[in-house]
């Protein structure tokens, strides 16, 4: 069981440079005065600098001693693995321990970063 996460919760790729806050489009239910997420939230925005070794780009820029933008491609079902007794907008609750795939940084390669507003409500 996890915690439920809310808006502006952080979450960080084992390959980004920076953190991404997460929004939602679910303004109806609320978790600590902000909208609860759900495993198809996703973060909007780059985590800066890619350095996966599975990013074509970011191996020939670290080949040249230069650097890679991030640009996430994530793969659904998104989030996992959610809470499916716990429905926000129609889709599983987004909990604490979910992680998310990348095309570009492997399985499970972005992670949600404590404490970032979850709520402590087990899910």
């Amino acid at each position: 069981m996890g915690i439920l996460v809310n808006a502006m919760t952080q979450c960080r790729c084992n390959y980004g440079a920076n953190p991404l806050p997460l929004t939602s489009a679910n303004v109806r239910i609320l978790a600590e005065n902000r909208p609860a997420l759900n495993i198809m939230d996703i973060p909007k925005g780059t985590f800066g600098i890619c350095n996966s070794p599975m990013n074509p780009a970011a191996v020939a820029a670290k080949a040249v001693g230069a650097t890679a933008p991030c640009s996430p491609v994530f793969l659904p079902p998104m989030w996992l693995p959610g809470s499916p007794k716990v429905l926000v907008g129609g889709a599983p609750a987004l909990n604490n321990s979910c992680s998310m795939t990348c095309t570009l940084g492997g399985p499970n390669c972005v992670m949600i970063l404590p404490p970032g507003g979850a709520t402590r409500v087990s899910v």
